[in-house]
């Protein structure tokens, strides 16, 4: 499949969408080859409902970490070129594998994405859209160590999970300790607390600094 259009807004059944183009995955909505993006079961979703620019547009190279069953990857597939979708477990992956037969320009990658170096000879430089959902500890650190993919003008979509990093420390330390981590090579461009759909969870937008 070649995606040709970006998202966008469209009434199915009474309801507006934000809905993208593609074969149907997970049971959602559809309508004329549309299909509705579940703000609830994506935060990439959840932010772009909330007219938040995360640099997600046509024809776009995304490097996409913590891939997981393909849910948001087959969103993301639909509009960019191609999606270097990278998972560390083999459960989820057996899913992200079914989503990339209908979606040529998925690249599932079983690796961990603490360890860049060990998808580095496959995924090209230059991405444009780098986009992190893992569950760990040490996030921002995969968002630093990721950044080698990632062209001066790209931009980083980031979700800073907090009970992933420490489920004592109070989320709002976790954020701004986050921020100021991450501050020292990126540009923080927005952030975005998901409270409506994602719960201690932050959005972040940036770019790479020089």
């Amino acid at each position: 499949m070649t995606p040709s259009v970006d998202y966008q807004y469209l009434n199915i059944r009474g309801k507006t969408h934000l809905v993208t183009k593609g074969p149907h995955v997970y049971g959602e909505s559809t309508k004329n080859g549309w299909r509705a993006w579940d703000p609830t079961r994506s935060k990439l979703g959840s932010v772009i409902t909330q007219d938040i620019d995360v640099g997600l547009s046509k024809n776009v190279k995304v490097l996409y970490l913590g891939a997981a069953n393909g849910t948001t990857v087959s969103h993301v597939a639909d509009v960019a070129s191609i999606v270097y979708a990278v998972e560390f477990s083999p459960q989820p992956m057996r899913d992200l594998l079914n989503v990339a037969r209908s979606r040529t320009n998925i690249i599932p990658l079983l690796k961990d994405a603490r360890r860049p170096e060990t998808y580095s000879h496959v995924v090209e430089s230059n991405i444009d859209l780098l986009i992190q959902d893992v569950a760990t500890r040490g996030q921002v650190k995969i968002a630093l160590e990721n950044k080698r993919f990632l062209s001066p003008t790209g931009k980083l979509f980031l979700v800073i999970k907090a009970r992933s990093e420490n489920v004592v420390t109070h989320p709002g330390i976790i954020f701004k300790s986050s921020i100021e981590d991450l501050s020292q090579e990126y540009a923080i461009l927005k952030t975005k607390k998901l409270t409506s759909h994602h719960k201690d969870h932050l959005a972040i937008v940036a770019e790479p600094l020089p």
